[in-house]
């Protein structure tokens, strides 16, 4: 078993045993507490401040044993080393925690064992127990835990009253909890008898056995070991205790005062040795490096020591550090392959009966089959009676058609040559439309060719109406232009009328400014001896003037842009000139 293990059961108590609500959790001051203390008892250099920093108080409440796990793994099991603590320290801490909530004495105040000795089972049920949580100890565990306390005190076990015990009592998980145990072994049903000094001294052995890897070691103070000193050679008397790996001798039993020890391995060996100085029973321990001579009180004594040291010896050659972790494991092994072996001949006795329902089955089947067998036959034979009657009835059903067919048969033949007749008629109606259908194709390809011609006719018509319909669209064009041209000659003619009107207005005013003139001619009659001069002067310009006055009087034509020049009365000043002349 991993040492790792082994802790992690124990502090698995003391977890459990803080868990005063049984909620799965542990108040942080509870758990800083315990990791105070796991570090004193392991040996390992305290860290406050990670210790600190983990369980600081805020406001996340309790820690569950999954949250404990991380801190325990990283900060203490990670560095723990074997053997530089003493386990019993260890476990005497977490059975102190647990024991307090969870162990209680008899009910009826008769223990059986002390408080004590209820700590060395505690121990070897953690050794014994199986590797899951909840820790609990199968039967045959139980089984073999009590045998080797009874072997202790030479008493047999009874293995029916066990079997009986454990089938009344409750069991979790397949097996016995620890406290079951204790319950069981303080009842005393197995240990009738016996007094508690005996039970005590028996626990005490097996715990040193199992716990303690204790091959062997002198249980009275009358065989006791004598070895052989080195400097001086002498013999001396020692408690000797056998482990896997080291033959410890002390002062005495209580193991309070220890001289040395013999460390073994595989180039070790162990020697019978004869009889000399006084000496008997005699056999040596032969390491690499010294040859440990020790006498036993007799034969037998010897052989047991001699037989323990070379299983030891044995142990250490097969790298095996403990013996009841081997034989633990390979108790385990053997329940599995009983477990196995047990499913296995479950699983045979079940296909077994499988197979005899399916045999019974089948023979059902087979029964059922030879009865359909049966009423099948029976079916045939009736069914053969049937087509025989029926076969008699269809040969005479037949005789009546066949005489039947004849009669149709010549009924058949008259009518075959009447329809000889109407085929030969019908191959006659066919060939006259044949001809029609040919004369009918002729017709048709006629029409189809009319109908050819018809296109490319109605083709040039198009393309004509085409043509047709370009030139009536120039003609539009044309008109149009016609059209715009008489608009622009119209707004023309309206602008020279306009401009003919205003000319008759001119005239108009330049005919009042002569009746004006004449109005006052008088008046310039002063004025015309001066004038005259001026007249005369002006002769040579008369004819210009007359021009002038001509263009004046003529009428004005349609189209005629002509404009009158030097209007107003300087204008009309030849024809006064003139007139003035005629008069004189």
């Amino acid at each position: 078993m991993d040492l790792r293990a082994e802790l992690l059961k124990s502090i698995w108590y003391a977890f459990t045993a803080l868990d005063v609500e049984k909620s799965g959790k542990v108040s942080k001051s509870q758990l800083k507490v315990l990791s105070h203390n796991l570090y004193t008892v392991l040996c390992i250099p305290h860290d406050p401040v990670a210790l600190e920093e983990h369980f600081r108080d805020d406001d996340d409440g309790p820690v569950s044993s999954q949250g404990y796990m991380p801190y325990l793994n990283k900060y203490i099991l990670d560095k723990v080393e074997e053997g530089a603590f003493v386990k019993e320290h260890f476990d005497e801490l977490c059975w102190t925690l647990t024991a307090k909530k969870n162990y209680k004495a008899d009910r009826n105040g008769n223990s059986v064992v002390s408080h004590q000795d209820a700590f060395k089972l505690w121990c070897l049920f953690n050794f014994l127990s199986e590797d899951k949580y909840p820790l609990v100890m199968v039967p045959d565990e139980v089984e073999y835990l009590l045998k080797k306390i009874c072997m202790a005190m030479n008493v047999e076990l009874n293995s029916c009253e066990l079997e009986d015990y454990l089938c009344q009592e409750p069991q979790g998980q397949g097996g016995l909890t620890v406290w079951q145990l204790l319950d069981m072994v303080n009842s005393g049903w197995f240990l009738r008898g016996i007094e508690q000094e005996a039970v005590s001294m028996a626990v005490e052995e097996v715990y040193q056995e199992v716990i303690e890897d204790v091959l062997k070691q002198a249980r009275s103070p009358q065989g006791y070991l004598w070895k052989k000193g080195q400097l001086r050679r002498n013999w001396s008397e020692r408690w000797f205790m056998l482990k896997p790996s080291v033959l410890s001798y002390y002062m005495s039993e209580e193991r309070r005062e220890k001289k040395g020890s013999i460390t073994l391995d595989k180039h070790c060996c162990v020697e019978v040795l004869p009889d000399r100085d006084g000496k008997r029973c005699l056999f040596c321990v032969r390491t690499p490096a010294r040859t440990y001579e020790m006498s036993a009180s007799d034969t037998r004594q010897r052989q047991e020591w001699t037989l323990a040291i070379q299983m030891a010896i044995r142990l250490q050659a097969e790298g095996k550090r403990s013996l009841h972790k081997d034989l633990k494991q390979k108790r385990r092994e053997q329940r599995e392959q009983r477990e196995q072996r047990k499913a296995a001949k479950e699983e045979e006795t079940q296909r077994l009966k499988q197979l005899q329902e399916e045999k019974e089955r089948k023979l059902q089947e087979l029964e059922l089959l030879k009865e359909a067998q049966r009423q099948a036959e029976i079916l045939l034979q009736e069914e053969e009676q049937q087509r025989r009657q029926q076969h008699e009835e269809m040969q005479r059903t037949l005789e009546i058609q066949l005489r039947e067919a004849e009669q149709a048969r010549a009924s058949m033949q008259a009518e075959m040559v009447l329809k000889e007749a109407e085929a030969e008629r019908q191959r006659s109606r066919i060939l006259e439309l044949e001809a029609m259908q040919q004369r009918l194709q002729e017709a048709l390809q006629q029409e189809v060719k009319a109908r050819q011609d018809e296109e490319a006719v109605r083709y040039a018509q198009a393309r004509l109406l085409a043509e047709e319909e370009e030139k009536l669209k120039q003609l539009m064009k044309l008109k149009e232009e016609q059209e715009e041209y008489i608009i622009k000659t119209q707004q023309e003619k309206q602008v020279l009328k306009q401009e003919m009107e205003n000319k008759n207005k001119c005239l108009e005013e330049a005919q009042k400014q002569l009746e004006e003139v004449r109005v006052n001619r008088q008046r310039v009659d002063q004025d015309v001896m001066a004038a005259q001069r001026k007249l005369r002067q002006a002769s040579t310009n008369v004819k210009h003037w007359n021009v002038q006055m001509n263009r004046l009087m003529h009428p004005i034509g349609p189209g005629d842009k002509r404009t009158v020049s030097g209007g107003g009365f300087a204008g009309y000043q030849p024809l006064l000139s003139q007139q003035d002349s005629s008069l004189r």
